[in-house]
């Protein structure tokens, strides 16, 4: 009776909800797996191949103008030479290339969109290398979905020739489950093409037989003594040294030397010890969060519009009030996640309040939003 009484007492200290009853049995819920502690942070053991690049390992970023055709009338809204024109005289000039001649102004569009087409690939990659795409679109279409990218030409500067294509079906991600006043938070003008590429000409490649550095994906001074430790244990004393929290200087004698390629996958398969980063991550289009490592969140109360989320906070405890989060100070970053989308906040709202309390201090990581 009295771990029954205690139980709904934290939870109703936890989380006062004032929504919809199945958004508060879900803010319940996940008030009461709040009571077992977070685990510890472990370290990871990576391969190095995972942490760095060898110098002059640059990738080559490619981009392009182009059509995605076949919609289902989402396409940009364009009737002759009226709102977005680019479109038509892109459909005008590409029928033109097939000796078809059409009056600008008779074109109706409504099944195709102009889109800007990105990607980027391995320096090494050889002609006849595939590899992935990503479009937007730069008119007023409502939805890729279903379209079809015409063969669109990429270039790795606008003053060169183009070195690669890319065509095929685009593939539009799904909207995110948590939809809130009938609307929905997903957005279908982006979207990919996975090995849509394809390199057609020969790319700038780096000399990989005089490479003396690696380059950390991700600077940091800890993680680059422990791979010149690593190193140096595995080929000697004084092969690896720190140059700077981004690079590593490679001292590569005899048969290392000799045999480069086999010592550079020796090395690549190296694991050392990699903490997780406190770091926060967040998707604007879709409310997405990840958190890296083991981040709580201290005392502060957000009010965005008509919700307010209060951690820590003293407040009433009788009522519940409409848009009122209540959650204890040391919450994980996870579960305030969980419960900002169990009432239905937008991607907006929870990349706002995120950051809000990074500001004030109550978060000790780095908040990203993209």
């Amino acid at each position: 009776m009295n771990t029954n009484r205690k139980s709904s007492s934290v939870a109703s200290r936890r989380l006062r909800v004032g929504v919809s009853k199945e958004a508060v049995t879900a803010l319940l819920v996940g008030a009461l797996a709040l009571a077992t502690p977070p685990g510890p942070v472990h370290a990871q053991d990576t391969r190095i191949s995972d942490l760095t690049v060898t110098g002059g390992d640059i990738p080559v970023r490619l981009v392009g103008y182009g059509l995605v055709v076949g919609l289902d009338g989402t396409g940009d809204r364009v009737i002759g030479g009226y709102s977005s024109g680019h479109t038509v005289r892109s459909v005008a000039n590409l029928l033109r290339r097939f000796d078809v001649e059409v009056p600008e102004n008779m074109l109706r569009t409504r099944n195709v969109a102009a889109v800007l087409v990105t990607a980027e690939t391995s320096p090494y990659l050889r002609p006849g290398g595939r590899f992935d795409i990503s479009v937007a679109s730069v008119g007023d279409a409502v939805s890729l979905r279903g379209g079809v990218l015409w063969m669109t030409p990429l270039v790795a500067d606008p003053s060169l020739p183009p070195v690669a294509t890319a065509q095929g079906p685009v593939l539009v991600s799904e909207g995110p489950a948590v939809r809130g006043a009938g609307m929905s938070y997903g957005v279908e003008t982006t979207a990919s093409l996975p090995r849509g590429g394809l390199l057609e000409q020969a790319l700038a490649t780096p000399d990989f037989a005089t490479a003396t550095i690696l380059h950390l994906r991700d600077p940091d001074v800890s993680t680059a003594s422990r791979i010149a430790d690593a190193i140096n244990a595995s080929l000697g004393a004084g092969t690896a040294v720190v140059q700077d929290p981004g690079a590593v200087a490679l001292q590569l004698q005899g048969d290392a030397a000799v045999n480069r390629a086999t010592t550079f996958s020796q090395i690549g398969d190296l694991r050392v010890q990699r903490f997780r980063a406190a770091l926060v991550v967040i998707d604007g289009r879709s409310g997405t969060v990840v958190a890296g490592g083991d981040i709580q969140v201290g005392e502060a109360v957000v009010s965005h519009g008509s919700m307010t989320l209060a951690i820590g906070a003293a407040g009433p405890e009788a009522s519940m009030i409409p848009g009122d989060l209540r959650m204890q100070a040391g919450v994980s970053v996870q579960d305030v996640a969980a419960a900002l989308h169990g009432v239905a906040a937008p991607p907006q709202a929870i990349a706002s309040v995120f950051e809000a309390l990074r500001q004030v201090g109550a978060i000790s990581a780095e908040v990203t939003i993209r």
